[in-house]
């Protein structure tokens, strides 16, 4: 009999076992997983997109949920949510709060929410107690406060984004404990303080962003550490003192390189014409003196090269680019006289900008190479005489023309205004003729100060667009008498 009542309980149990298994094969979603994803729909209080009209109790959530993945390793498990909106469509925002019961999915590796705009909240560090949590991105929203002394407890994260948001404070120094990263994501928010030397120990990084922040003091001086970086983001802070000489160090591998809108002062570094891989290089906005080292013609590769607003003197080197992509000298104390050759000879050029650049010759003489890619021309301040009649006649991407405060000499009525065209500035010179009825397409219009007259066109521009002329009349400007 024992042997009998033992052989049932053991059937029974086996019953029992196969049974749950089998609920368990057949369940939509695991039921933490469920519950943690439904508790952060109920912390969203707006969706007006219906992003997460998807996210149903009892149904599949790996399959049919917007963002949610699953791995099958995991034993069909949730292991990414990926929520993202659009910056340019409002409707695609998503209202509310990150819910601490995202803990319950313990098998997830990768949180991204961007471009959400209206989270709000402190850093969730719920996040801390995901064993298997390698990525997080939580960036352009609206969270707030410092980051947690503890930071340091994410030691496991492969990259790190919390750009876009209201974040204050200095840098925690628990950060350095972040030794796997390889990205690095903290601009765009309030951040002060200096930036902290324990980013030395993030030997793996290949992405550093701390730009549009409030860092002050100087830049460490810690790249040996460093050396993988390709991306270098360090602009619009308040940075002071001069390039550090180890930055020399990312030499082999970095490609874009971005320190503009500090109180950077010093000499451009000789050292800087070694980063034979460099395509974006921009110091502009500092206070950087002496000349550019004639060196940068081994800048064989540079695309993108902005100095603008500095305190640079001539001679200004000639590069031996392939192609340059878009050049920013403008307001230092240059004396060009024309534009170099290897700018005009470049066969991808879109963006030109060289106001205050002493250039002084007449525009019909510059003959671009390539016309068809130009998005931006700035030659403001200048002494350029001539027509830009023929040059703009050729265009036909371009955004915007500036040349205010040359010596323009010209009949606007020959001006084909292209259809790309949003912005045309050309106050301060001297055009002739009456203002054409194409300029109220345009976003932004500047023809004061010159010798026009006649009856302005119907457009939205403000009177300070039109002051300064002969004889122009007519709204904004007083009636034209009859």
């Amino acid at each position: 009999m024992a042997f009998v009542f033992v052989s049932r309980f053991l059937t029974l149990v086996l019953l029992l076992l196969l049974s749950f298994h089998s609920q368990h094969c057949l369940a939509k979603c695991h039921v933490d997983d469920e519950t943690g994803l439904l508790a952060f729909k109920s912390g969203i209080t707006q969706d007006p997109s219906g992003m997460l009209s998807s996210w149903k109790s009892g149904t599949e959530c790996c399959s049919a949920w917007f963002g949610v993945s699953c791995s099958s390793g995991y034993g069909k498990r949730v292991t990414s949510i990926s929520l993202y909106g659009q910056l340019d469509n409002p409707k695609s925002f998503l209202s509310g709060t990150i819910s601490p019961s995202l803990s319950k999915i313990r098998y997830l590796t990768d949180i991204s929410l961007t471009n959400l705009r209206n989270i709000t909240g402190t850093f969730p560090t719920f996040l801390y107690n995901l064993p298997d949590l390698s990525i997080v991105y939580i960036e352009n929203n609206k969270l707030s406060g410092p980051l947690p002394v503890d930071i340091g407890k994410l030691f496991r994260l492969f990259a790190f984004g919390v750009s876009g948001n209201r974040f204050t404070g200095s840098i925690p120094s628990s950060i350095s404990q972040l030794t796997k990263l390889s990205q690095l994501k903290l601009d765009g928010n309030l951040f002060t303080g200096q930036i902290p030397d324990g980013i030395r120990e993030m030997k793996n990084l290949t992405y550093l962003n701390l730009e549009k922040n409030q860092f002050s003091g100087k830049i460490p001086d810690f790249f040996t550490s460093l050396t993988d970086l390709r991306i270098l983001s360090l602009g619009y802070n308040k940075l002071t003192g001069e390039l550090p000489p180890t930055l020399s160090a990312l030499a082999p591998l970095l490609r874009f390189l971005e320190i503009s809108h500090n109180v950077l002062t010093g000499k451009i570094p000789d050292y800087l014409s070694n980063f034979q891989q460099l395509d974006t290089l921009d110091l502009s906005s500092n206070q950087l003196t002496g000349t550019v080292p004639t060196s940068f013609k081994n800048l064989t590769k540079i695309f993108n090269l902005n100095l603008r607003r500095n305190r640079l003197v001539d001679p200004f080197p000639e590069l031996n680019v392939r192609g340059i992509e878009s050049l920013d000298l403008s307001y230092n104390k240059f004396n060009l006289g024309t534009i170099p050759k290897w700018v005009e000879t470049s066969p991808i050029i879109y963006s030109l900008k060289l106001s205050g650049c002493g250039l002084k010759f007449r525009l019909e003489d510059f003959k671009p190479k390539q016309t068809y890619f130009y998005d931006f021309i700035e030659l403001s301040d200048n002494q350029i005489s001539g027509s830009p009649v023929g040059l703009l006649n050729q265009t036909t991407l371009l955004k915007g023309f500036w040349a205010s405060g040359n010596q323009l000499r010209f009949n606007m009525s020959n001006l084909i205004i292209p259809k790309s065209l949003k912005n045309l500035v050309l106050a301060r010179n001297q055009v002739l003729g009456k203002v054409p009825q194409s300029i109220s397409g345009l976003k932004k219009v500047d023809l004061s100060h010159n010798h026009l007259c006649g009856q302005l066109p119907v457009t939205k521009f403000p009177a300070e667009a039109f002051l300064g002329n002969d004889c122009l009349c007519g709204s904004p400007l007083p009636p034209c008498k009859k």
